[in-house]
């Protein structure tokens, strides 16, 4: 549709791709070739960006609430096998259906709050994110500063936040609270155990790490020793891109496993801590660890052990 105060109204379908070279841009140099849709501008296309930050909002929210869920369902299920005072005969037949269905009958809302905050912190790292990339050919120094800023300070508390909320769910399956006295209990008892959380953070990172690493040398040296090599078969111009693809999805598979792993390392730290708290290991308040771990756990803090008489075996 041409549309000019000067020149005559034509009727005409004009191309936008070709409309700057056409005979019309000629003729009449004040033209203009404009898109025209039916029904006119609606509140759905004024608003728009805003629908797309709510859809993100919450595809975040679904996701963190499933990553909570499947979260607080090992935590139970680890956390019913420490708490077992007699192995095997105390735990559960089926500790994952049993904590899947106490997470779901009991602590939907506070895995929903919990992801919520989470979601939030996330969507506002999207909003950021869409103001750099609209600002990006700005030449104000000092916005940018700010921004880049920004961005740091919300990914630091996005990494907090996961840690915490990591946390506050392992407490939620062990004691059955709500999200925030979940979280406070969670926080100040890794306060005081902080030299243990550092200490077996960086080597369960450090050797799940390795682990990962492993598979993935493993599976991409099968993957390129055992690359087809029939004569009769086209040759491939890019022979590595179904080999990066076979590491790639190794990646994936092997930190799924592992992050069972890591969820039971977690548990277990903390369920020790509430252990240590809570008992002496006399024979009135006897551990429910094992000697074992009591002995390596210890040694980072420079605990004394009790005398053998004393533990449960």
């Amino acid at each position: 549709v041409f549309n000019n105060s000067e020149c005559e109204y034509s009727r005409e379908i004009c191309d936008p791709k070709t409309f700057n070279t056409s005979n019309m841009s000629a003729q009449c140099p004040d033209a203009e070739c404009l898109f025209a849709f039916y029904g006119g501008e609606t509140l759905y296309h004024k608003y728009l960006i805003l629908f797309q930050f709510y859809n993100i909002f919450l595809f975040f929210w679904c996701a963190n609430f499933v990553t909570a869920l499947g979260q607080v369902t090992l935590s139970g299920a680890f956390a019913s096998y420490y708490w077992a005072f007699k192995k095997p005969e105390d735990i559960p037949a089926y500790p994952i259906f049993s904590s899947l269905g106490r997470a779901l009958r009991y602590h939907t809302g506070s895995l929903a709050f919990g992801s919520l905050i989470l979601s939030l912190v996330q969507v506002i790292r999207v909003l950021l994110e869409y103001l750099d990339q609209k600002l990006k050919g700005a030449q104000n120094k000092c916005a940018q500063f700010i921004l880049k800023c920004m961005k740091c300070c919300f990914w630091c508390l996005e990494k907090c936040i996961k840690f915490l909320n990591r946390n506050a769910y392992i407490m939620i399956a062990i004691y059955g609270k709500s999200f925030c006295p979940s979280a406070r209990d969670a926080f100040f008892l890794l306060m005081r155990n902080i030299i243990r959380v550092a200490v077996l953070d960086k080597v369960t990172d450090f050797l799940l790490f390795l682990g990962k690493l492993l598979i993935i040398g493993i599976v991409g040296m099968k993957a390129f020793i055992f690359r087809p090599k029939v004569s009769a078969a086209p040759s491939l111009n890019y022979y590595w891109v179904p080999i990066l693809t076979v590491v790639v999805g190794s990646y994936l598979i092997a930190h799924g496993f592992f992050s069972v792993y890591a969820m039971c390392v977690d548990t277990l730290f903390l369920c020790f801590c509430e252990d240590l708290e809570r008992n002496d290991g006399s024979s009135e308040r006897p551990y429910f660890m094992s000697p074992e771990l009591h002995e390596i756990l210890s040694k980072a803090k420079g605990l004394h052990r009790p005398p053998p008489s004393t533990l449960v075996h």
